[in-house]
């Protein structure tokens, strides 16, 4: 079956450590450790093909166990997955700390990520591709190209800008038909592009924003949809006809880690499933970044469509 959803971006593995608090500077602590898939376009691959999608995944691997282990995994998966082999570099990997409250902090070595190029993205592959995602995880040429391979095959283009790099060129931005920032990201783009009129802008000043004011920052960005996640409180959806801001779910939250890519995955799958319908693929998005946060890891913890359509069933 042709893939719906091709996911250009990251796989990383993911060395998680769980701890009652994070360590002050110079601090050593007692905490377990975990580990297993994760990278951001991998995570949001794996959300999407577990929601229902038909998904491939394109990324760059090196030729080491965790290489191995990421084909594996999407064997046992039955996702599409198209693993490019850098043999001179290591596959990304991503050291992960969670403390009990369920947040985290991460730090990522991208590895054979930054190699992916243009060559490892024939257009062939885009073709009859209905959603194309790419991140900012990955060689940052390589997702431009894959984001102009999406508008050429008819395909809609999703940018995650994630994590946001002090690299970043605002020009990939053109080539997205819908644009996904957190809170961070969405503070960077605001102060990054010239259009705004404003600097030094923070997330403070954000979360003291009304709606009608983020909506109006989301127009200057580019993008005929800008959906602005906001964690717990939710999502704010911009179009040029305006804005809905759909609210989240509330859960127990044992780890957030990948709940964003929770949602961009259960977004793009949504797409899909709803014919193209930006506002139902959010509210979708928003189950399935709900869910992902009840269970400790990445690409685990993303759901399966059983499992959100008895979440919905419930609501």
């Amino acid at each position: 079956m042709k893939p719906q959803v091709i996911v250009v971006g990251s796989f990383v593995q993911d060395l998680t450590w769980n701890c009652a608090n994070f360590p002050q500077a110079g601090e050593t602590i007692i905490g377990t450790f975990s580990t297993g898939p994760g990278g951001k376009g991998s995570n949001q691959a794996v959300a999407a093909g577990r929601a229902g999608a038909a998904t491939l995944f394109i990324g760059a691997v090196g030729k080491d166990t965790f290489a191995g282990g990421a084909r594996a995994f999407y064997k046992a998966e039955k996702i599409g997955a198209r693993f490019i082999e850098k043999p001179a570099h290591a596959t990304g990997t991503a050291a992960i700390l969670v403390s009990e409250s369920g947040q985290n902090e991460i730090v990522v070595a991208l590895g054979a990520n930054a190699h992916l190029s243009k060559a490892d993205l024939p257009a062939k592959l885009f073709a009859g591709a209905q959603v194309v995602v790419a991140q900012l995880e990955s060689n940052l040429a390589a997702t431009a190209h894959a984001l102009k391979s999406a508008r050429a095959a008819g395909a809609t283009a999703v940018l995650n800008p994630a994590p946001m790099r002090a690299d970043f060129n605002p020009a990939i931005l053109k080539h997205a038909d819908i644009l996904i920032p957190n809170e961070t990201e969405f503070t960077a783009l605001v102060n990054l592009l010239p259009i705004t009129g404003i600097k030094d802008f923070t997330e403070s000043q954000l979360s003291a924003l009304g709606d009608d004011d983020i909506h109006a920052l989301a127009r200057t960005f580019g993008p005929r949809v800008v959906i602005v996640t906001l964690g717990k409180r939710g999502c704010l959806v911009s179009q040029e006809s305006g804005y809905t801001f759909i609210a989240s779910h509330k859960v127990k939250a044992i780890d957030t880690t990948g709940a964003g890519d929770a949602f961009v995955g259960g977004f793009t799958a949504g797409l899909v499933k709803f014919k193209g319908d930006f506002l139902a693929a959010a509210r979708f998005g928003t189950v399935v970044a709900a869910l992902s946060v009840t269970k400790r890891g990445t690409a685990p913890a993303m759901p399966h469509a059983r499992e959100i359509a008895a979440f919905l069933k419930k609501k």
